[in-house]
């Protein structure tokens, strides 16, 4: 298990998976076991969202693609490229075409493999400071390959009335949980922060929006998104793609714990 340190912060990392982000006293991080989710975070990629109605399918330039809900990046084991005590990198990579197993059939889903028609390589990166935990996500791959992403961490929650602050409003627990399976869509936002025992201020640049999902009243999981996947129907997913035009591109989201005083 890979571990940074930086004065009273302390973060685990497994497998490229954020399991523990400690500040002084206060674990931000929804510990595996605990009610609600089976993980810590997880990342959606190449696509956002179900596909169960369109017969797991996902239209591309390329044709169809078989995608289960929120891509097949997580079906993929991330490569440990380099570390530091502050700073550790990852990486996955694959190859146009490639059938990977679907660990979700047969329980969870009728597609028994998952493809996509596009090379790329995605890389998570890790950097640990005196200010904040920095994430930062960058995809490489053929020119003009259409893609979603989102970042999905679960943070543990202490106390009975926890909010979501952002710069128009402020969310309760309740709401979130009244909105279900699909999440609460918080559009147009790259910062927002949660109150708890701590208050962690979490900021984006990439992304368009956020979601937040729980069934539970001890965690909560605040996606930076660059699609809504519930805006439009299944069959037409593709609609949320924007294309890698470039080399690369990379996405950013800093987790900041803040003072009582604080502001967002």
């Amino acid at each position: 298990m890979e571990k940074l340190v930086s004065l009273d912060s302390y973060v685990q990392i497994d497998g490229g998976e954020l399991v523990g982000f400690k500040v002084g006293e206060n674990e931000l991080i929804h510990q595996k076991g605990s009610p609600g989710w089976r993980n810590s975070d997880t990342e959606m990629f190449p696509i956002i969202g179900p596909t169960s109605e369109s017969d797991f399918q996902v239209h591309t330039p390329r044709g169809a693609a078989v995608q289960d809900q929120h891509g097949l990046l997580r079906e993929l084991h991330y490569q440990l490229v380099s570390q530091t005590d502050t700073e550790v990198l990852f990486r996955k990579t694959y190859s146009a075409g490639t059938l990977v197993p679907n660990s979700k059939f047969p329980e969870k889903s009728k597609a028994k493999t998952v493809f996509w028609p596009y090379d790329f390589q995605f890389e998570k990166r890790f950097k640990l400071d005196e200010e904040c935990l920095k994430i930062t996500f960058k995809i490489s791959g053929e020119k003009d390959m259409p893609f979603m992403l989102g970042y999905h961490p679960a943070f543990k929650l202490s106390t009975k009335n926890p909010v979501v602050i952002t710069q128009k409003k402020t969310i309760n627990l309740d709401q979130v949980l009244a909105v279900g399976s699909k999440a609460l869509l918080v559009a147009d936002c790259n910062e927002i922060a949660l109150n708890d025992t701590a208050r962690l201020r979490i900021t984006t640049t990439g992304f368009r929006h956020f979601m937040l999902w729980t069934e539970v009243p001890n965690m909560i999981c605040i996606e930076p998104i660059t699609f809504y996947p519930y805006a439009v129907p299944q069959e037409n997913l593709g609609q949320g793609f924007q294309f890698l035009h470039q080399k690369e591109i990379a996405f950013t989201v800093n987790l900041t714990l803040l003072s009582k005083q604080g502001k967002l």
